[in-house]
């Protein structure tokens, strides 16, 4: 579940971090700071099940993959090939980093035996 949690809170950083580029009205501006809020609220829940270290360079690494995808496509960003092999190397260092890191077991309360995945 740690993972889905870093999924949501990339996809969410997509959304604010555009929101700082260009909200202009408060309710634009709302929109962001709720984004803000949602993404590391999800960012929280990862680190429960899932190293720190290892979620957060998940997060910006997979957010700045993103963002830099978008504005190639839509933003009209000046798109080159080392800039496209920079990008490829931070897809692949996350997808590593997801491929090689378990959950943390955690102490079942109930009957004091460790579980995968961090659920109680």
């Amino acid at each position: 579940m740690g993972w889905i949690y870093v999924l949501f809170a990339a996809i969410i950083e997509i959304f604010w971090v555009l929101g700082l580029k260009y909200s202009t009205t408060f309710l634009t501006w709302t929109g962001t700071v709720v984004a803000i809020v949602l993404s590391f609220y999800f960012i929280i829940k990862a680190v429960e099940t899932l190293p720190s270290g290892t979620v957060y360079a998940v997060f910006t690494g997979s957010g700045a993959a993103m963002i830099a995808l978008i504005d190639f496509a839509f933003l009209e960003t000046e798109f080159t090939y080392a800039k496209g092999l920079f990008i490829g190397l931070i897809i692949a260092g996350v997808v590593g980093l997801q491929l090689t890191t378990s959950e943390k077991p955690t102490v079942d309360d109930s009957e004091g035996e460790l579980k995968e995945g961090g659920a109680k």
